[in-house]
């Protein structure tokens, strides 16, 4: 099987890298991941992310963007990308106002095609809503996907909290960039730390190669611990099954 490497989505470790983003980023690679994925910079400037990022080996894989930035000050957000070195630049998240999907496949069109001239990808990370909301007699998120230039990064735990078999999107949409999450098994369904919870990672895993997969990606979105062990745990589980 094709190795994939492993990032971290930094949200994860938002108050971490809120008190110390560079000692964050430390103890991230030193738990054997791969790449990051941001979202925001911690208050630091473009160059010293770059810096910080550089001193301990992870790769800046991809961006999470608010879509007002995308849609408002495109150009500074390329400019500030491609200075990290981010090959992805992913919508992460729509406000109640901005689920007007009719207007948002239009601009993701757009700013798709600019990202694409300027050497990136652009990407859209989903939650439960755009797969339980309908939109031109499908769930909005195939809309999405299948009418815009847009790639997939596909959630595991939102594709199953609403019900949905994650590996039929994997293998429907090829996502360059897949969040690993897992989910307790009662009734509240809280994150959980990956092979603790009811999540199918299995399917997932085996289309790497049909699916084109290159970055799996854990997030976890709160933790009932300290978010770092949460990670650790995760990485830990991933490098026991021969993941990382």
């Amino acid at each position: 099987m094709r190795k994939i490497p492993v990032a971290l989505q930094l949200y994860t470790l938002r108050e971490e890298v809120k008190k110390d983003f560079k000692g964050t980023l430390r103890k991230v690679a030193e738990m054997g991941f791969d790449g990051v994925e941001l979202a925001g910079h911690g208050g630091l400037g473009i160059v010293e992310v770059k810096e910080a990022l550089q001193s301990c080996g992870l790769q800046a894989i991809s961006s999470h963007v608010p879509l007002a930035d995308l849609r408002n000050d495109l150009e500074k957000v390329l400019e500030e990308q491609l200075e990290l070195g981010v090959k992805f630049i992913v919508c992460p998240y729509l406000t109640e106002e901005e689920r007007d999907y009719a207007l948002l496949i239009s601009d993701l069109n757009a700013i798709g095609e600019r990202c694409h001239e300027a050497g990136l990808t652009l990407c859209y990370h989903h939650h439960d809503f755009e797969v339980l909301t309908e939109y031109n007699g499908r769930p909005a998120l195939a809309s999405i996907l299948e009418e815009t230039n847009v790639k997939a990064e596909l959630d595991l735990y939102w594709l199953t909290y609403a019900g949905e078999n994650p590996a039929k999107w994997i293998e429907r949409h090829h996502p360059p960039l897949v969040h690993l999450k897992d989910m307790t098994t009662d009734g509240e369904r809280f994150f959980a730390e990956l092979g603790t919870g009811g999540v199918d990672l299995e399917p997932a895993f085996a289309q790497v190669e049909s699916a084109n997969i290159q970055w799996w990606i854990v997030e976890q979105d709160a933790s009932k611990t300290s978010p770092i062990e949460s990670v650790r745990k995760s990485m830990d589980y991933l490098k026991q099954i021969g993941l990382a």
